[in-house]
């Protein structure tokens, strides 16, 4: 019995730590202020990982993106090069609403994306459905991105399944000219 009341501390205490997150006012007063519009148009590039629940790297890749907008809806393009050779592609359709709320879809995401900018973040919260072992698998994510200067933003995103976190993932984009491609990064 013991065994059993352990094992459900353990659960509910990993359970509370994993649902911690700082408040996105507390960056209402950070600059440079983070435009999607503006940053996401024309070319820019990305690097990322993938880690598992023990913080193991399991995949890399690069992503090539090119976002166009027509006043408040943008189309953001993004191709995919893993480190294994697979190529996946996504296409967001975005939606700017007032006070810097967000709305996105693409063919992957269960439902709508919605999303907050404030100083120099923003919170992008959705469900995607990810590809295991012949599977979909539905994840909850929860991505912020942090812009640092007018080139370079970084991306945090925890990836949850019943409120548990079992993957992160983290990106660099830079957005410099000249654009690289991922097939020079490679």
């Amino acid at each position: 019995m013991k065994q059993y009341v352990k094992l459900a501390v353990v659960f509910c205490l990993a359970f509370t730590l994993s649902s911690c997150t700082a408040p996105l006012d507390d960056y209402q007063a950070t600059s440079p202020k983070l435009d999607i519009q503006q940053y996401f148009s024309g070319k820019l590039i990305a690097w990322g990982m993938v880690q598992d629940y023990t913080s193991k790297v399991t995949r890399r890749f690069c992503v090539e993106l090119e976002g166009e907008w027509q006043g408040d809806d943008g189309l953001l393009k993004e191709v995919f090069y893993f480190d294994d050779g697979e190529i996946t592609y996504r296409d967001w359709q975005l939606k700017k609403l007032m006070q810097g709320q967000y709305l996105g879809s693409a063919a992957d995401v269960v439902g709508e994306a919605t999303g907050q900018q404030n100083g120099f973040a923003f919170q992008w919260q959705y469900d995607l459905l990810v590809p295991i072992d012949g599977d979909e698998i539905q994840l909850s994510l929860d991505d912020w991105m942090y812009q640092i200067d007018e080139y370079r933003v970084f991306n945090r995103t925890k990836m949850k399944k019943f409120g548990v976190t079992v993957a992160e993932l983290t990106l660099f984009f830079d957005k410099q000219l000249p654009v690289k491609s991922c097939q020079e990064a490679i």
